[in-house]
């Protein structure tokens, strides 16, 4: 069947229709929005500009915190200006894009924290190797391979999407554009293309969170082998990047690994991994990493005394 568009134009449904509810939503999210730029955003300045923070841990978690801001830009900004206005409505170009870059950060963040994992099992169980096997040239390949991975998986995503033929209705009933919703508004059986996505997105999870939790296991068995204080050390670092890693997975397997619905629930669950998961993860990672602590603390301490001078 030729594929043709009578649908230019896409109406969002949004979270809740109470223009009261809405309004409250926007004083709740924005600070949240703002908390999730700033929050990252010190994290890639301080690692950026400490000495101390040049291991490869710090690394790609400078770049995992650049990810959050831009996976959450993808949705959020707009999310929080709709929540203010009566008619929401979004270009189908406009939707498509949103489902590529969202999908695009998102995969690429899956990708960094099993490149975060494999950093620690080499440092846990083979630190006489480390320099060497995690060295500079090879942490860039491991991040290039990361976005990579994550343009290749949106792609995929993008090419069964611009298959499909919209000629009516045009309400997508989420408050952002996400492969479900759209598909729903297709003019054409999409079973298929649901197949497709639960094996793209939803298997994919599930595997890699499968893989991530069976090295942090691994990890943990053999830190029998090490002091006390290492033991406390690589526990606080596991702890941090296992919270990171059911935050982000959780969600996303929950919604990707059965039948396309959209209820008020899946809408609530979506708000958490876009809203609310990006803005923990610096708290998460800072609160429990002393060297982090102490970096963050130079770095306020070096702004204050430039103030003062």
């Amino acid at each position: 069947m030729a594929r043709t568009n009578n649908v230019t134009e896409l109406i969002i449904a949004g979270l809740f229709q109470d223009p009261e509810v809405q309004r409250a939503c926007f004083v709740v999210f924005l600070p949240v929005y703002l908390a999730t730029v700033v929050g990252n955003g010190l994290i890639v300045l301080t690692v950026r500009v400490s000495k101390s923070l040049r291991a490869p841990m710090y690394f790609f978690l400078s770049h995992l915190s650049l990810v959050e801001i831009s996976y959450s830009s993808t949705v959020v900004p707009k999310f929080i200006t709709d929540l203010l206005s009566e008619i929401k409505t979004i270009s189908l170009e406009g939707c498509v894009a949103q489902i590529f870059f969202f999908h695009l950060f998102g995969v690429a963040e899956i990708f960094l924290l099993t490149v975060m994992a494999y950093d620690r099992y080499v440092a846990i169980c083979k630190p006489l190797h480390y320099t060497a096997v995690m060295s500079r040239p090879v942490c860039h390949r491991l991040l290039a391979a990361s976005w990579l991975g994550g343009f290749s998986h949106s792609m995929v995503q993008i090419m069964i999407t611009l298959q499909l033929p919209f000629c009516g209705p045009n309400v997508i009933d989420h408050y952002f554009c996400d492969l479900h919703p759209l598909f729903k508004l297709a003019c054409t059986d999409t079973s298929v293309e649901g197949v497709v996505v639960l094996a793209n997105s939803g298997l994919f999870s599930i595997f890699s969170f499968l893989l991530l939790v069976s090295s942090y296991i691994v990890i943990l068995v053999s830190l029998r082998n090490h002091s006390a204080e290492g033991r406390r050390k690589a526990l606080s670092t596991c702890v941090s990047h296992l919270t990171v890693v059911t935050l982000f997975f959780g969600p996303a397997i929950f919604l990707y690994m059965r039948p396309a619905s959209t209820f008020t629930e899946d809408k609530l669950v979506a708000v958490f991994y876009t809203v609310v998961t990006p803005m923990l993860n610096p708290i998460i990672y800072t609160l429990r990493n002393a060297e982090m602590k102490v970096a963050l603390k130079s770095l306020w301490g070096r702004k204050v005394n430039s103030g003062l001078q």
